[in-house]
């Protein structure tokens, strides 16, 4: 598998990007840079984590102008008032739902990452819903949207060195999570799949995992189209990724849920 694993600095995966890597859940966090200032997306996830990625980025000279946040789960809208008052742009399905599930979001990051900074979390700038790409003067970054994993999830695609930020996506550590809440979930996840496919990728990094080349990238792409027909059939995928109890948990409860829909009329 070609594919790198950072815990704890920031490292420059492809002229001007940075990934930070933390230790709970493999969760990366990218700075993308424009001379001394820079976009950051998906800021994460302990307070101690936070304040690391600050001390790394004025170390490395970098003033965030804008963040991004990829979808609105509670571990990709965290922010810390160090990193400054700037815009945090996402969907704006991301943000309705972020305003509209902001007790259960803070509960959560209460209950898995206590001590941020909570008045801060999660107050996102909905970007038009007709903007292809990251509304600031850095580097272009192209806005991929679907609903897969979750409602107003956006990969970020920087043509200039050919990254993919592809959130909660195309993971060596995850199972393709999906959005139960929808009346299609693993169509959802499939069609944001082709989306990201489709894209000349040469380095990929998830939001949980390893950052991959583009060989890499076309195989986590294939075994999760792989998990996600399995599924579809009611088959028991043979997923070298089903490993941690939590996503064996996952896996059950999507295996449950999708049998129920295809016992559905239709």
């Amino acid at each position: 598998m070609a594919g790198w694993v950072f815990v704890r600095t920031l490292t420059e995966i492809a002229p001007g990007v940075l990934v930070r890597q933390s230790e709970l859940f493999r969760t990366n966090s990218t700075i993308v840079t424009d001379g001394g200032r820079c976009l950051v997306v998906d800021p994460a996830v302990t307070p101690a984590d936070l304040g690391e990625l600050v001390i790394g980025l004025r170390r490395a000279g970098l003033t965030p102008v804008a963040g991004f946040a990829s979808h609105p789960h509670w571990d990709h809208v965290l922010w810390t008032t160090a990193l400054g008052d700037v815009p945090r742009h996402a969907s704006r399905g991301a943000v309705r739902v972020a305003e509209r599930d902001r007790a259960e979001l803070i509960a959560s990051i209460e209950d898995a990452a206590p001590g941020h900074e909570l008045e801060v979390c999660g107050r996102l700038t909905p970007i038009d819903p007709a903007a292809t790409v990251v509304p600031w003067e850095g580097p272009e970054a192209l806005v991929v949207a679907h609903d897969g994993h979750a409602a107003g999830h956006c990969a970020l695609f920087l043509p200039g060195s050919g990254t993919l930020l592809a959130g909660d996506m195309c993971s060596d550590a995850e199972i393709p999570l999906l959005d139960l809440t929808q009346a299609d979930p693993v169509g959802d996840y499939l069609a944001g799949l082709e989306r990201l496919a489709a894209l000349p990728v040469r380095r990929v990094v998830p939001g949980h995992g390893s950052i991959g080349d583009a060989a890499e990238f076309r195989r986590r792409v294939a075994a999760d189209i792989a998990y996600l027909e399995q599924l579809k059939r009611g088959v028991e995928p043979a997923d070298p990724r089903l490993v941690e109890p939590w996503l064996i948990a996952e896996h059950h409860e999507q295996v449950s849920r999708c049998a129920g829909l295809s016992e559905q009329p239709q």
